[in-house]
């Protein structure tokens, strides 16, 4: 049977529940939904229920998984809430006021598939926006894997050094900043005082994979900002935050997902090495020689996702729309299965 689900996107980071309904009528919908977003992008949604209430977390194309501001059942339809702000500006780009808006996402469930509607009002206050999508249930994780047991093949080295040889865009039509100098992978984000602001590309492997070993050294210049994306949707944060405690924003966490267990990074302009590991939906993060991530799970896709499918072979790509970063001795070793 079909279930109504309403989803009400808003947009706040503290989560209000309620109680007052039917546990079993939330079985549905519990768990983890994997979402292809209106324009193709990866989205993911969480319901959980603990202790006799629902709760929800919803990840929205690029950025964070955020909580949502409450989830409750009403008959046979689960409702979510968050706001979503807006900035309005001047014709200089000053900030003049913020603004809420409510989003309205109305979806049917059925067996492990979801259909969504997402209608929203305009921007300018001119009408609605209506849009279809659709979501897919993600499957239990499965135990940790042992990684004693675990082989893996030879080396693949994928950056020569030399040239781009082996990797591209990920969107054709964006910028290009990155370039191979001195035996280096290097991202030249340039933007001109003044000018409108351009946006950068993020840089792929040819090549895809699944599950690997990936070894490689990064310089963050101060208050750097870039990423590496495993199989294209988990992204393994590289940042300058020096001297900052352990978030999943900072540098080497799986991104707004998992938190370093210890800062282990060092300051801006040094290299850094990262050692990444990723099993059967687990991933181990080792910084700089400490392992800051142990055989972790990976619960969903992380912001600027290429797609929200975790059981299909993906790229190593690059974060390049931030600032500039360095790259350099990036050696992948597949799992052999």
């Amino acid at each position: 049977m079909s279930r109504l689900v309403c989803v009400f996107v808003l947009g706040v980071t503290a989560g209000v529940c309620f109680e007052g309904f039917a546990a079993e009528a939330g079985n549905g919908f519990l768990g983890y939904w994997a979402l292809t977003i209106p324009g193709g992008g990866a989205g993911w949604l969480g319901v959980t229920q603990e202790n006799g209430y629902l709760d929800g977390s919803i990840l929205w194309g690029g950025g964070s998984v955020v909580p949502v501001a409450n989830v409750y059942i009403d008959g046979n339809t689960l409702c979510v809430t968050r706001l979503r702000e807006i900035e309005r500006k001047d014709a200089s780009g000053n900030v003049v006021r913020k603004q809420t808006l409510t989003e309205t996402i109305q979806t049917t469930v059925k067996g492990e598939s979801m259909r969504l509607k997402r209608t929203a009002p305009r921007e300018n206050g001119k009408g609605v926006i209506e849009e279809e999508f659709t979501g897919k249930r993600i499957p239990p994780l499965p135990p940790k894997p042992d990684l004693s047991k675990v082989t893996f093949g030879d080396p693949i080295v994928l950056f020569n050094g030399r040239n781009l040889d082996g990797w591209t865009l990920t969107e054709s039509g964006d910028v290009n900043g990155w370039s191979a100098q001195d035996g280096l992978l290097i991202n030249q984000p340039v933007q001109q005082e003044g000018k409108p602001h351009v946006s950068y590309g993020n840089l792929r492997t040819v090549q895809e994979f699944e599950d690997f070993t990936l070894s490689l050294e990064v310089r963050v210049p101060e208050k750097g900002n870039s990423g590496v994306y495993l199989r294209g949707i988990y992204e393994v944060q590289v940042e300058d935050s020096y001297g900052e405690p352990p978030d999943p924003h900072h540098m080497g966490g799986i991104y707004s997902r998992i938190k370093p267990s210890v800062a282990a990074e060092k300051p801006a302009g040094e290299w850094q090495t990262l050692d990444i590991t990723l099993v059967d939906r687990h991933v181990t993060v080792i910084l700089n020689g400490a392992k800051i991530i142990d055989n972790e799970p990976l619960l969903g896709c992380t912001g600027g996702a290429l797609w929200s499918d975790e059981f299909k072979p993906g790229p190593i790509y690059l974060q390049g729309d931030h600032t500039g970063v360095d790259y350099r001795n990036i050696v992948l070793k597949p799992v052999m299965k």
